[in-house]
């Protein structure tokens, strides 16, 4: 890829990428003080400025290596996590689950804003590549988070998910793996198994939802 070519696939994944992640922590922080803790709004966490969610080197350098090294064929990162004290909660195992739920959640509902605004972009008949592409960036992007955050392994907000369901003797197993979980998650993704078994019939089902919910618009503004 030439020097022009990166510059532009930058400009094109820049604006889905910071929403997404700056929407997705900002979830978990607007969901935490809803159900009773505080702890993200006292430390500035809860803001819509992506510079308070950006973590230097999982959301910029890491990437980028990444990218650089595989030829972008494997990328991989992560924001600066909301600080959630779960003890704070008003029903700290159930409302933990509402809390984990608040991101992928919030990415889900950013993929069909993206995809409305291909719908849109065809109706006023603009044919413009650089926003098609963003805008398919953007759906991409927003279920590659809400599939990947939905594995069920802590730390990742299906790991905190399960165990706000499962039975305490579960549960308490369960969280007890936090500690090895990021470094597990990283093995299985390195050797393509969250890939093959969980990234892709996810996003596929998330591709044919979201096709779904807007079919019945798109038919109308034919």
């Amino acid at each position: 890829m030439n020097d022009a070519n990166l510059i532009q696939t930058i400009l094109i994944y820049v604006l889905p990428v910071l929403f997404a992640i700056t929407v997705h922590e900002a979830a978990h922080g607007y969901a935490a003080r809803h159900f009773g803790d505080n702890t993200a709004a006292m430390m500035g966490r809860l803001t819509l400025n992506p510079l308070k969610h950006i973590d230097p080197v999982g959301t910029v350098l890491m990437p980028l290596l990444l990218y650089f090294a595989t030829s972008g064929a494997f990328l991989f990162g992560y924001a600066k996590p909301v600080p959630v004290q779960f003890d704070r909660l008003r029903n700290p195992k159930r409302d933990m689950v509402w809390v984990a739920l608040a991101g992928p959640a919030s990415n889900f509902l950013q993929a069909l804003l993206w995809a409305l605004f291909l719908i849109v972009l065809a109706l006023l008949g603009i044919d413009e590549r650089f926003f098609i592409q963003m805008a398919r960036a953007g759906v991409a992007v927003n279920l590659v988070m809400w599939a990947f955050n939905l594995f069920p392994l802590p730390p990742l907000d299906g790991g905190r998910i399960l165990v706000g369901l499962l039975p305490w003797k579960q549960a308490q197993a369960v969280s007890r793996v936090e500690p090895y979980g990021f470094f597990i998650v990283m093995a299985l993704v390195i050797a393509g198994v969250v890939s093959t078994f969980w990234l892709r019939p996810l996003m596929a089902l998330g591709y044919w939802i979201v096709n779904l919910l807007l079919s019945p618009l798109a038919l109308l503004l034919r």
